[in-house]
This record gives C-alpha cells, structure tokens and sequence, in this order.
C-alpha cells in the first residue's frame, strides 16, 4: 500500500504522527509537505495528494490542516476525490464503507493523537460496501 500525506502548518504536527505511523506499519508514504510549522497555503498541499490520487500513483491520501475544512474542499474540487472530514475512527469507517472516500481528512487542531491513528487505521482497512451505496456515490 502507498498513502499520500499532506499538510498545512497547522497539521504539519499531526501529520508527522501519523507519517511515523504508516512507516512503522511498512505503509510506503509519498509526503507532499509542509515541512515546517511555518505559515503556508493549505490548497498548496490538497492538490498534489489529490492528484497523486487521482492518477492512481497511490492508494490513498491522508490530509490535514488546523479544522480539516479548508484543505478538505481544496481536494475535493478534483474529479474522482472524495476526501472526508473525519473527526473520530466511526466517521472515518463510515467514509470508506458507505462514500468510497479515497483521501481521508483531519482536523490538526481538534482531535487527538490517538484518535487520529485510530482513524487512519479504520480508514486504511475498511472496504467500500458497494451495493446500495454505488448509486450515490455515482451521482456525486
């Protein structure tokens, strides 16, 4: 499995959490930065893991800024992306099993650590259920 990560300032923290945690599971990771805490742009770091998504150079993306909003919508303004803000490991299964969401979205600033890994966890192993859900998820 490779995992596409990216940040903004606000999530340059978490994001190194969580990076650390893909490695340690022997997850590849293509990190698209932020490399610092310093202030920059969140679209800045949406669209190069949404289009490494979407050109299916990986399997998934994980991304983060300080509410999870604005980089959220930055990557979800590409075809084929269905980022979700997911603030707990239900919502984050919930994005998988029912949207096939294929960039998972955190919130730097307003979930903690243990949480978060848990949620990529969820994420990373639940399948899209299909079904009933292959309509809607067609019609977005």
């Amino acid at each position: 499995m490779k995992i596409a990560t990216g940040s903004d300032h606000a999530g340059f923290k978490l994001k190194e959490v969580v990076r650390k945690h893909l490695l340690e599971k022997g997850i590849e990771v293509k990190d698209f930065g932020t490399y610092t805490e310093d202030s920059v742009d969140y679209p800045d770091f949406a669209h190069p893991v949404a289009n490494a998504v979407e050109n299916k150079e990986v399997d998934f993306g994980i991304i983060m800024c300080g509410s999870g909003n604005g980089i959220n919508m930055a990557a979800n303004k590409h075809k084929g992306i269905r980022a979700a803000l997911s603030w707990n490991s239900e919502i984050a299964k919930l994005a998988r099993q029912h949207n096939d969401a294929n960039i998972l979205t955190l919130p730097g600033r307003f979930i903690e650590e243990a949480e978060a890994l848990k949620a990529v966890d969820v994420f990373l192993e639940t399948a899209f259920e299909g079904g009933r859900h292959q309509k809607r998820v067609e019609k977005i």
